[in-house]
């Protein structure tokens, strides 16, 4: 039982440092051969995990094998627009000025229904709305809707609203984050001074506590605190 518990330990670090090697992404944002790549690690690890008659080794010397293969492909689609177009394949036009281009669907093996509901879930409802729509390299939809349909933003109205910056969280569960108080420039005393004027005299009462770019304040208690 602890040759189990030992193998399944290892082999679970080695899956999980090497998925993190990989990079962060969605399950949905992977390309094609990055999928085949997280399919196959999590199946090489699952084999010699249960089975204690297969060497360890067996089962870590392909998923190294894989992760180099797979930083390999990578390093060749970040430095090679040819090499990335061969690995990666090309998006492809699906939607042009509110007609569907037939040939490109059927290349892609995409057919009318499944281009409905994309774009359903993007908000268009009608064909004729879309100026085009992109089948990425990745299998998501991108849509481009037509002037008049897309939503009015402030540039539209010859309008500057002031930036509001990334907001950057100082305090999380309780802990300050002093990393995050010393990029938004205030100190340990202006925080326990702000948080007096919410009548919060304890930092671990403190759910989330946040600071925009012009300094100011959101905080949020925890609820045993209120």
């Amino acid at each position: 039982m602890l040759v189990i518990f030992t193998r399944a330990l290892i082999l679970y670090a080695l899956v999980v440092v090497v998925m993190r090697v990989m990079g962060k992404q969605q399950i949905g944002e992977l390309q094609p051969y990055e999928l085949v790549v997280a399919v196959m690690i999590a199946d090489l690890g699952a084999v010699p995990m249960q089975n204690t008659g297969i060497p360890l080794l067996a089962g870590i010397i392909p998923i190294l094998t894989l992760l180099i293969s797979q930083l390999a492909l990578s390093y060749i689609s970040m430095r090679s627009i040819k090499g990335r177009e061969l690995i990666c394949g090309i998006p492809t036009v699906l939607v042009e000025k509110g007609r569907l281009l037939e040939e490109a669907m059927r290349k892609e093996r995409y057919n009318i229904n499944d281009l409905l509901e994309a774009l359903r879930s993007q908000g268009y409802y009608n064909i004729a709305d879309v100026e085009y729509a992109i089948l990425e390299t990745n299998g998501t939809l991108s849509v481009i809707p037509k002037a008049e349909k897309r939503p009015a933003n402030p540039g539209d109205f010859n309008l500057q609203p002031p930036n509001e910056g990334l907001p950057l969280p100082v305090i999380i569960d309780g802990v300050i984050d002093y990393r995050s108080l010393n990029k938004v420039k205030k100190d340990y005393a202006w925080l326990i001074s702000q948080l007096k004027a919410y009548n919060i005299t304890d930092v671990s009462n403190v759910l989330i506590a946040s600071v925009d770019e012009n300094g100011s304040l959101f905080i949020q208690a925890k609820e045993a605190a209120k």
